[in-house]
C-alpha cells in the first residue's frame, strides 16, 4: 500500500505541475478548494458550524453537496454514480445517497419488515409461474436485503463473501464425510446429503 499510495501522490503532483505550466491553478489554489469545500460540507469537523453543511452527520454532508452550484446545473441526489459499480455495492451506494437527504429508515426494523414483504411478494409471482416478475422481485429482495446490512452496519458484499467461504469449507467437509462413509456424492440422495449437512454443521 505504500508503495501505491506514493504512486498516487506522484501522479496528482504531475497534474499540478501540468496545471501549472497551463495557468489553470497550483497546488495552493487546490488545497485552498479542498479546505473551503470541507469548511461547507462538514464544519463540525473544526469544532464549529460555519458555513451551510448543517450537522455533522452523513445527511447535512448531502444536503451541503446539494446547493453547492455545478457546472451544467443542478444535478439530482443520485447521479454522478458510476454505472461501473457491482450490483451489491451500487445499491448500497443508492441507499446511502437517499440516506443522505433524509429518505431512510430510523432503524433496521424497517428495513427488516421490507424484506419480509418483499419475500412474500416473490412467493406469489413464484406461485403464478410468472418469470419476468420472479427475477424482478428477486431484484427486490436482494435490494432490501443491502439496505437492512447498511442499516445494521453490516457491508452486505463481505457479509456475502463470508457467507460463500462458509458454504465452500463446509461443503467441502460433506464431501470428506460422505467419501469416509463410502457415499458418493453424484449418487448420494438429498436426505443423506442434508444429514452430512448438519452432521458438519453440529461440529463447529
Amino acid at each position: 500500500m505504500r508503495d501505491e499510495l506514493g504512486d498516487l501522490l506522484l501522479h496528482l503532483a504531475f497534474q499540478i505541475v501540468i496545471a501549472e505550466e497551463r495557468s489553470q491553478f497550483n497546488a495552493e489554489v487546490v488545497t485552498r478548494t479542498l479546505e473551503e469545500k470541507m469548511w461547507r460540507r462538514h464544519p463540525t469537523l473544526f469544532g464549529e458550524t460555519r458555513g451551510s453543511g448543517g450537522g455533522g452527520d452523513h445527511q447535512g454532508w448531502e444536503l451541503a453537496k446539494r446547493r453547492e452550484p455545478r457546472a451544467g446545473g443542478k444535478r439530482g441526489t443520485l447521479a454522478g454514480l458510476p454505472p461501473t459499480l457491482p450490483p451489491l455495492l451500487m445499491a448500497y451506494r443508492l441507499q446511502e445517497r437517499a440516506a443522505g437527504i433524509g429518505f431512510d429508515w430510523p432503524d433496521a426494523k424497517g428495513p427488516m419488515e421490507k424484506v419480509k414483504e418483499e419475500t412474500a411478494e416473490l412467493e406469489r409471482e413464484q406461485g403464478a409461474g410468472r418469470r419476468e416478475q420472479v427475477e424482478e422481485e428477486i431484484g427486490d429482495l436482494l435490494f432490501a436485503t443491502v439496505n437492512l446490512a447498511r442499516k445494521l452496519g453490516i457491508e452486505a458484499g463481505q457479509a456475502l463473501e463470508r457467507a460463500n467461504l462458509k458454504f465452500m469449507a463446509r461443503f467441502e467437509k460433506v464431501e470428506k464425510l460422505a467419501e469416509a462413509r463410502g457415499l458418493e456424492m453424484g449418487r448420494a440422495s438429498l436426505e443423506q446429503l442434508d444429514k452430512l449437512w448438519d452432521e458438519v454443521k453440529q461440529r463447529r
